[in-house]
């Protein structure tokens, strides 16, 4: 009978690396077309945990004293009941957080924070950590003086309150979303350190709400002549996208207020947002006040001017919302360490546009040999699925990788494949297989091989 390995021990990445200050010096050097900052931060926050790290694991020869000696947990009387009527996280997870992007834009409003994908568990990301995409900065609308509308193409335009929205009957159900531009910093070559950056315009959540069709339906929609809907949004930038009506009347769409078993999250479009599943995250309109139906695509500026993908014969795909296929391993990513030889749990996700995930597998040697990996249920369509793969590290270095494939037979392409349909110029829809590279000394980077 073979000795199993014994367990590695994982030191995470700092993720605190960047603050407000760092944002702004690394916005200022980009425009004078240095680039360094970020790996240098990123490098004194690796230094700095080392320390801390290896105290931590040092024990005195005669037993480890938090077996030894009861704590003062053990001896005391704690908190009372309901401390705080709204339950917070553990002060020693403070450091779990989303965080704003590096360089997206020079205005707050206007940005982007990340979840921190290598410290979460499972597939639903909590409401507080979920990640954020803002066009004119987030709101709190008081949802008793908020409105639906709904026109064009129907019999009996409608404006549904808050309260008739919420006494239909309604259903809930697990999507992931992502916003188009994901993974998009990563389009030239490897530009961020760890997978909260280069993967964490992604979260998973329960969404509750009525499907949109429901709605249209009640207000006698055209289903022959109405081909697409306009959602438009209560934000200061009229949010307006297209969605085609075969989502619609597939009953995928929904008008969602609730998340995770509450009402939505201010950031996340309190107190009604839409839900498209598969498709790129700005078509989920968030404060969602109106609906049109029309016959055709409506043409609006954030499908026309932006979120369009740039080819390389300088060419552009409009209305190219689908989420293709597309994987991360999680752990071990980029930033944390290995500090022992031995049994590691490899553990990731995995998500399609088209529908569930069917397979994942991984490779630890940069993609020239692959293992299936374990897919952990549930597995629903245009969900987050977790995957991982039992592994043990000899000490060398090692190139961990996924590659997904979906029910409809998609299969997660490398960067070379990727690129020489798209080039390297884009922004949107980057769905390439992630590279970590595990060194020597337990480092783990982020690479990209040629």
């Amino acid at each position: 009978m073979d000795t199993p390995a014994p367990a590695g021990r994982l030191r995470k990445a700092p993720e605190h690396f960047l603050d407000r200050d760092g944002i702004q010096r690394h916005l200022m050097e980009s425009r004078a077309g240095r680039r360094g900052f970020i790996r240098s931060a990123f490098a004194a926050a690796l230094a700095g945990g080392a320390g801390a790290a290896a105290a931590q694991q040092a024990a005195p020869a005669d037993g480890d004293p938090a077996i030894l000696a009861l704590p003062a947990h053990s001896r005391g009387l704690g908190q009372p009941v309901a401390a705080d009527g709204y339950g917070m996280p553990s002060k020693w997870e403070r450091n779990v957080q989303r965080r704003q992007s590096p360089g997206l834009t020079q205005t707050r409003q206007a940005s982007v924070s990340f979840a921190p994908l290598q410290s979460l568990f499972g597939i639903v990301t909590p409401s507080g950590l979920h990640f954020e995409r803002h066009h004119q900065g987030w709101w709190d609308i008081d949802p008793s003086q908020h409105r639906l509308m709904l026109n064009g193409l129907v019999k009996t335009p409608k404006v549904f309150t808050m309260d008739e929205l919420m006494r239909l009957p309604s259903v809930s159900r697990f999507h992931f979303i992502e916003c188009g531009a994901n993974t998009g910093m990563e389009w030239g070559n490897v530009a961020v350190p760890t997978c909260q950056y280069t993967h964490g315009m992604l979260s998973c959540s329960e969404f509750t709400g009525v499907p949109l069709i429901t709605l249209l339906e009640m207000a006698g929609a055209d289903l022959k002549k109405g081909r697409f809907v306009l959602a438009e949004g209560a934000d200061g930038s009229s949010m307006t996208r297209t969605i085609p009506m075969s989502l619609v009347t597939s009953g995928e769409v929904l008008v969602a207020w609730g998340q995770n078993g509450e009402m939505l999250r201010p950031e996340n479009g309190y107190p009604l947002r839409l839900v498209v599943p598969g498709v790129q995250g700005v078509s989920w309109v968030k404060y969602l006040r109106r609906i049109e139906l029309g016959d055709m695509p409506y043409g609006t500026k954030d499908e026309t001017v932006h979120y369009v993908d740039l080819l390389p014969d300088g060419t552009h795909r409009q209305y190219t919302s689908l989420q293709e296929v597309k994987s991360v391993v999680t752990t071990p990513s980029g930033g944390q360490v290995l500090l022992d030889k031995g049994y590691y749990n490899i553990s990731g996700l995995a998500w399609s546009g088209r529908g569930a995930i069917r397979r994942v597998d991984v490779s630890v040697d940069g993609g020239r040999n692959w293992r299936q990996a374990r897919l952990q249920a549930p597995v629903m369509s245009k969900c987050l699925t977790r995957f991982s793969l039992d592994w043990v590290w000899d000490g060398r270095p090692a190139i961990l990788q996924s590659r997904a494939i979906d029910e409809t037979g998609h299969v997660q392409p490398g960067y070379r494949q990727l690129r020489a349909v798209r080039g390297s110029r884009s922004i949107y829809h980057n769905n390439a297989i992630q590279s970590w590279l595990v060194k020597e000394n337990g480092e783990v980077a982020n690479v990209q091989l040629a």
